[in-house]
């Protein structure tokens, strides 16, 4: 009898976790509403309800384009960025109250900006579900991919700085009152072409040649690729001035290129040249200034964010790590409540420091609640890898969860002081429209490959017709591992 498995496909269970992260969402507003105006507006249901309506729209896509989708990424990432949405409108709220102006409408402000930028992002999500039914196309454009990838990180380090450069960093597209950041659709591109790379190169990258202290190293002919993107990631640190960004590039092929070989030898190897290229750069920020003098000051004022010289610097100091700080211990454990604290004297609490102003109003309880939802995207994004029967799947699920794993670590880091403050957004939750969108296609792309790796498997070793072994089955050119029912 030929065994089905997953006839379960999850999405009953989509909707219902849907639903009552819009309720949560809608519990955030009445909070805030209550406490900022000892009332509730006759429109404080109409946000969530109107996010509960974009999210089920994509929910029904899913529905008819990927019906074995893992159903517990929709909500979690619904929930993050229904949260986002009643934080900003919540400081647009604040903000009205200290001008003495009306209450914003629903589409006014940061917070009616950031829901137009979520539907515009679950279109292109559900766009790239309608026209790409297989994942597997997607490595006929790798290399395409990976040369607008490389344009796309190095363009803000390129251009003036009166268009690319905003609070230091160089990271950003300005034209007018329109404004983008490629390097968050740059890390889509990379992700596919270092999987593909990877998936033709492994067997060569796996080799080793020494064995020292119980560890396989790879040969030194080999070191071309990681030797390059090492070189390409401390350009983004010393010419777009953003730590950040080059640990996410360089971290993710790294980590993707130890999944496809299995040797700890490179993780090892990537750490040691990334934090050797960082340390240069300090010294040299230290001794020669230039390029490396903005590196050299995000150190310091992270090795001593208190000490006065850099507390009252106007421009590139630490008011703003000190102000976070300060939130984050005045929300302990509980927190003030939504709307109850004063999120608005950290600057750039909309983006960057969005997590310190949460912190303060929910406490500790409340972003460990929203750092596990985080986590829970990570843990199903690289089930979908383990589900996925061909190795360019793998590598590509595997690389995207790993990214927005990092970026929420680097961007955590930051703000609590483990690492030096970065330009990064955290994904789904701070303002802007260039990391929702691309942090949607990238779940829509582990939705498609989740869908992969869930169908039900119809055949078995008694249904196999007889006859002589099929090769291995080739990803154009590549040898691909088939994980058998």
């Amino acid at each position: 009898m030929p065994r089905i498995s997953g006839t379960s496909t999850g999405r009953n269970a989509e909707l219902g976790l849907l639903l009552f992260a819009m309720v949560i969402v809608a519990l955030f507003g009445a909070t805030v509403e209550a406490h900022q105006l000892d009332t509730l507006t006759s429109t404080f249901w109409v946000p969530p309800v109107l996010l509960g309506i974009l999210f089920v729209g994509l929910h029904f896509v899913v529905r008819f384009t990927a019906v074995h989708a893992d159903p517990v990424l929709i909500p979690a990432v619904a929930l993050i960025n229904g949260l986002g949405v009643a934080f900003l409108r919540r400081m647009d709220i604040e903000q009205a109250i200290a001008r003495k102006l009306p209450i914003p409408g629903i589409f006014s402000g940061t917070g009616g900006k950031q829901l137009m930028w979520t539907l515009l992002a679950l279109i292109l999500a559900a766009g790239l579900l309608l026209i790409i039914r297989d994942h597997k196309v997607v490595s006929r454009y790798a290399y395409t991919l990976g040369l607008v990838g490389i344009v796309l990180v190095m363009l803000p380090a390129i251009l003036p700085a009166s268009i690319s450069e905003i609070n230091g960093a160089r990271l950003w597209i300005r034209i007018g009152s329109f404004s983008i950041q490629p390097g968050e659709f740059a890390k889509l591109a990379l992700v596919s072409f270092f999987a593909y790379y990877l998936v033709r190169k492994r067997e060569v990258l796996s080799l080793a040649s020494r064995r020292f202290l119980g560890i396989d190293f790879p040969r030194g002919r080999d070191l071309g690729p990681v030797v390059t993107v090492w070189l390409l990631s401390l350009l983004v640190l010393v010419f777009e001035k953003d730590l950040g960004t080059a640990l996410l590039y360089f971290g993710l092929f790294v980590v993707t290129l130890y999944v496809a070989t299995e040797r700890a030898s490179w993780l090892i190897i990537g750490l040691l040249m990334f934090f050797g290229g960082v340390y240069v750069a300090y010294l040299l920020g230290e001794s020669v200034g230039g390029p490396f003098l903005n590196f050299y000051d995000r150190a310091s004022v992270w090795l001593d964010p208190f000490a006065k010289e850099f507390y009252e610097r106007e421009f590139g100091g630490s008011f703003q790590l000190v102000q976070g700080l300060l939130g984050l211990g005045t929300g302990g454990m509980f927190g003030s409540g939504p709307g109850a604290g004063s999120p608005w004297l950290v600057p750039e609490v909309r983006t960057d420091f969005i997590f310190a102003g949460l912190g303060e109003e929910i406490g500790l309880f409340g972003l460990s609640a929203l750092l596990v939802c985080y986590l829970l995207l990570v843990e199903r994004g690289l089930r979908a890898a383990l589900g996925v029967r061909d190795s360019f799947g793998k590598l590509v699920a595997g690389g995207l969860a790993f990214t927005l794993g990092l970026q929420v670590f680097v961007i955590l880091g930051g703000i609590t002081g483990l690492i030096p403050l970065t330009g990064q957004t955290t994904p789904f939750l701070s303002a802007g429209g260039s990391s929702l969108m691309a942090n949607w296609l990238l779940v829509a792309m582990l939705l498609r490959i989740s869908d992969a790796g869930r169908k039900p498997v119809t055949g078995g070793p008694a249904a196999q017709p007889a006859g002589p072994k099929k090769p291995p089955a080739q990803l154009h050119g590549a040898m691909t591992e088939v994980i058998k029912p």
